[in-house]
């Protein structure tokens, strides 16, 4: 899989009482550049929602590097550095970056769950497809 990347700006809600990136915003950075990124591939919400499937968070983990102020052009990328064969668990590292100046490291551990067992599952084929497509890039 090539290195995928989007661009995003910082709102104010964005922002702690020190007018820097709320910590828990990286998260959320984290969390919108996979959706952009699995929607852009074909994999979207009335997919999973077809299929009765949903991914799920084992582990998210962040080191901060820098601070991040209202203003800043930010970029953040994610590449799928680790799955099982049939995709049924996917580890995603992304890169959060200001200019030239690494920001911060997340690491984002990712199953799926059957939406109406309560479940883990293996992804349907159509969805293992998908990712296959991704990784062979």
């Amino acid at each position: 899989m090539d290195l995928y990347s989007k661009k995003f700006e910082i709102r104010w809600a964005d922002l702690d009482p020190n007018y820097h990136v709320l910590h828990s915003r990286y998260y959320d950075y984290g969390a919108y550049c996979r959706m952009s990124y699995f929607v852009e591939k074909g994999l979207t919400p009335q997919l999973m929602t077809h299929h009765q499937i949903g991914p799920i968070l084992f582990r998210e983990e962040c080191n901060f590097k820098r601070e991040i102020r209202f203003g800043d052009d930010m970029l953040i990328n994610m590449k799928i550095v680790k799955h099982t064969e049939n995709f049924s668990r996917l580890s995603i590292a992304h890169e959060i970056w200001k200019k030239d100046i690494l920001c911060a490291n997340i690491v984002a551990e990712i199953a799926w769950i059957d939406t109406v067992k309560r479940k883990l599952t293996i992804p349907p084929q159509e969805i293992i497809d998908i990712f296959q497509r991704i990784n062979s890039q």
